[in-house]
């Protein structure tokens, strides 16, 4: 940093070097007189100070914040000195910045490894949640909600909810296994009933149904025709086990069936059946199966599960007991939701 002082009494002038680009060619001068030269002995130490009787440039080294004095005697040098003074400021301010700005350089960033994964992290689990708001397709919302309410859906898309593509694949597979039929509103179950026995006698024992709901005028028709058909098979003779000549047959040979071993079987029947009733949600049919086999209980089950899949949900198949739910006997009342199929 140069230091420029200028005085207006007659003494001994020399040029600095400094080159300004103002047009006027500037003209410092320092003086000799005790005034001047006395406050800047008690500024700078001895050993940088230079007495203003030699001939040549001051050069005086100091620290970027030490004052710079000057005087003038007309108001262009006092300009001129501004000038002077800003350019020096702001050469000042810019090594300073540019030596905060490399320190930091050379102390690095200040974030080690495992913060900047952590930060990848957050930014990669932002960016999810953003996608999952504005992206997300809305019929993938809208299945969603209905699964809150509906055990037949949530069943349907699984483990699939909050993945669209997965969500698509399942209800593709829906649609390929309905067919044809998949525009026809669908009134089962994709949920297998349960089953079991309760001290079941297959001579003189109810057969229990509990559905989804109080069954329609067209759902008692529909499963009383099933039990229908299966009570004609059986009192026909059809669950006889004796006579099961293709039953364990191989399709890869010609099929043969003796005629007269079928003859011969002793034949088996359906003794008697009731008529399907209905109190509320639950369905029962007396039934003495006689000397049908049990394997008239497969054939039942098989027809009873494509009917809950299609057309007539039904939650759980009981064989035995006399009494279950709220089944009150007696009760053959159309007002409390009694109905019954006549066979």
């Amino acid at each position: 940093m140069y230091i420029c002082c200028a005085h207006n009494l007659p003494h001994h002038h020399f040029r600095l070097h400094h080159h300004h680009p103002s047009s006027t060619p500037w003209m410092p001068f320092v003086s000799s007189h005790p005034l001047l030269v006395a406050p800047l002995q008690s500024l700078f130490p001895r050993n940088e100070m230079i007495s203003p009787n030699d001939c040549g440039a001051i050069s005086i080294k100091s620290s970027p914040h030490m004052p710079v004095l000057a005087a003038a005697s007309m108001s262009t040098s006092n300009d001129i000195t501004d000038n002077f003074s800003e350019d020096v400021n702001t050469s000042t301010s810019t090594s300073s910045s540019s030596g905060i700005l490399n320190g930091r350089a050379a102390k690095g960033s200040g974030t080690t490894a495992r913060g900047r994964r952590l930060l990848k992290i957050r930014e990669e689990k932002r960016k999810r949640e953003y996608d999952r708001l504005h992206n997300y397709p809305a019929w993938a919302k809208v299945l969603e909600d209905a699964c809150k309410n509906d055990t037949e859906l949530r069943s349907v898309l699984g483990d699939s909810i909050g993945n669209p593509e997965l969500m698509r694949k399942r209800v593709e597979e829906r649609v390929r296994k309905k067919g044809r039929d998949f525009q026809k509103s669908k009134t089962g179950s994709v949920l297998a009933f349960k089953v079991s026995f309760r001290d079941f006698n297959p001579v003189d024992s109810y057969i229990w149904f509990e559905l989804y709901g109080s069954p329609s005028d067209r759902d008692v028709d529909l499963i009383g025709s099933v039990i229908q058909s299966w009570y004609v098979m059986g009192r026909l003779g059809a669950f006889n086990s004796s006579n099961l000549q293709l039953a364990n047959s191989s399709m890869d040979y010609n099929l043969l069936y003796d005629a007269d071993k079928g003859f011969n079987v002793m034949p088996s029947s359906f003794h008697d059946i009731g008529d399907v009733e209905f109190q509320d949600n639950w369905g029962r049919v007396w039934v003495d199966l006689g000397t049908s086999d049990l394997f008239a209980i497969d054939v039942l089950l098989n027809c009873l599960t494509v009917l809950s899949s299609e057309y007539l949900g039904i939650q759980q198949v009981v064989f035995g007991g006399r009494c279950m739910g709220d089944w009150e006997e007696g009760m053959t009342s159309a007002e409390y939701g009694y109905k019954y199929f006549k066979i």
